[in-house]
C-alpha cells in the first residue's frame, strides 16, 4: 500500500503542475482595429472641445455614442477569443486528470510488480548479489546467522556449502544447528554424520558412526547411512559385513539410484578385483602378463600419474583417479596424501575445488 500512496502523490503532482498555468487569468485581450479607431476618436473629441471647435453639450453626447461603440466592439472581439481558450483548457484539464493516470498505470503494470510486496531497508542491505565472490556471500549469509540463530532455512543452506570447501567443523556446527530449528530427519542425521566423518579425515568415527545409525532408525532404507555404516564396517576391518551391507543396498535400489556405481565400487574394492581404468592397448598388452607384473605395470602406470599431477595440478580429473586407483590398490593412507595434496594444488580455483570434492565424495573417501 505505502508503494501505491507515493504513485498517487507523484500523479497528484504532475496533474497539479499542469493544471496550475491553466488556472490562472489571461491578461486582456489585444484591442482590434476598430476599437483603435474609437480610442482615437474620444481624444479627438477632447482636442476639439479644447480648441472651441464644439461646444460641452455637443461633446458629451458624442462621448456617450463613441463610448457605447467602443464597448460593443471590444465585446465582440473578446468573447471569440475567450471562449476557444476556454475549451482548449478544458481538454487540458481531462487529459490530466484522466490520461496521466491511465498512461501510468499502463506503463506500470507491464514492466513493474505490482504484486511485489514491499521490503525494509534492512532486507535490501541484506540481499546477496549473484556477482559477489562465494566468499563475499557466505559471510553474508554467516552474518545473517549470527543475527538470526533460530532460521532453520538458512543452516541447511549454508551447511553443505561449508562441506564441499572444506570447512568441516563449521559444517558439523551448521548441521547440527539445522537439526535443532528445522527438526530431526534421516537426511540430516547422515548429512551430519558425513560432515563428522569428512572432519576426521575420512575416517567413519563412533560419533559420526552414531549420526549414521540415528538416520537408520529414522529410515530404514536411508542410503546415504547405510553406504557409511559399510564404510565404518570396512574400516574395523569387518569386511564381510560391509560387503553385507553394501549388497543389501544394491538389492533394494532402483536400477537408476545415482548411488548404485558408488557401492559397486566399493563391492569391488572388497573383493580385490578393481583397477584403475587401462586403455584398450594396455588392456591387450596385460592379457599374457602375470598378477605380479600386471600389479607392477599398474603401479607404474599411478607413479606416473602422481608425478605429472606434482607438475601440473590443475588437472582435477587426473586428481581423481589417482585417489581412486590408491584406494583400489588398498593404500588408504595414499589415497590421503593424494587427496591434500589435491586440495592444495586447487585451493586457490573455487570451482576446481568444488569439482574435486563432488568427485571424493562419490569415492566414498572424502566429501
Amino acid at each position: 500500500m505505502t508503494l501505491w500512496f507515493v504513485f498517487a502523490l507523484m500523479t497528484a503532482a504532475a496533474i497539479f503542475a499542469v493544471l496550475w498555468p491553466l488556472g490562472r487569468g489571461t491578461g486582456p485581450p489585444n484591442d482590434g482595429s476598430e476599437a483603435t479607431v474609437y480610442k482615437d476618436q474620444l481624444a479627438e473629441i477632447d482636442r476639439d472641445v479644447a480648441a472651441g471647435l464644439i461646444g460641452a453639450p455637443e461633446a458629451e453626447a458624442a462621448r456617450v455614442e463613441i463610448s457605447r461603440r467602443l464597448l460593443d466592439a471590444a465585446d465582440s472581439e473578446r468573447k471569440p477569443a475567450i471562449r476557444s481558450s476556454l475549451i482548449w483548457r478544458r481538454a487540458a484539464a481531462v487529459l490530466a486528470l484522466v490520461g496521466l493516470p491511465v498512461l501510468a498505470v499502463a506503463t506500470y503494470l507491464p514492466l513493474g510488480s505490482p504484486r511485489l510486496g514491499d521490503f525494509s531497508l534492512a532486507m535490501r542491505a541484506r540481499a546477496p548479489d549473484a556477482n559477489q565472490p562465494i566468499d563475499n556471500l557466505l559471510a553474508q549469509v554467516e552474518q545473517h546467522l549470527e543475527k538470526n540463530p533460530t532460521d532453520g532455512r538458512g543452516w541447511s543452506v549454508l551447511a553443505p556449502v561449508l562441506l564441499r570447501l572444506g570447512r568441516y567443523d563449521d559444517a558439523v556446527r551448521a548441521y547440527r544447528n539445522s537439526i535443532t530449528h528445522n527438526g530431526d530427519s534421516a537426511e540430516r542425521r547422515a548429512d551430519l554424520g558425513e560432515a563428522i566423518a569428512a572432519a576426521a579425515g575420512g575416517v567413519v568415527t563412533s560419533e559420526a558412526k552414531a549420526e549414521f545409525e540415528r538416520a537408520m532408525t529414522l529410515d530404514g532404507d536411508a542410503a546415504k547411512a547405510s553406504y557409511f555404516l559399510g564404510l565404518a564396517a570396512e574400516q574395523d576391518g569387518r569386511t564381510t559385513d560391509a560387503g553385507s551391507i553394501w549388497r543389501e543396498m544394491l538389492a533394494k535400489a532402483p536400477a537408476d539410484a545415482r548411488w548404485r556405481p558408488l557401492v559397486q565400487a566399493a563391492l569391488a574394492r572388497l573383493g580385490g578385483v578393481a583397477a584403475p581404468a587401462l586403455s584398450g592397448d594396455t588392456m591387450a598388452a596385460a592379457k599374457d602378463m602375470s598378477e605380479g607384473d600386471r600389479g607392477a605395470m599398474i603401479r607404474g602406470m599411478v607413479d606416473r600419474l602422481a608425478m605429472r599431477l606434482k607438475q601440473n595440478g590443475d588437472d582435477v580429473e587426473g586428481w581423481l583417479r589417482l585417489v581412486r586407483a590408491y584406494m583400489v590398490m588398498g593404500d588408504r593412507e595414499k589415497a590421503k596424501g593424494a587427496l591434500t595434496d589435491a586440495r592444495q594444488a586447487v585451493a586457490n580455483d573455487a570451482e576446481r575445488l568444488r569439482q574435486l570434492n563432488e568427485g571424493l565424495k562419490n569415492l566414498g573417501l572424502d566429501g
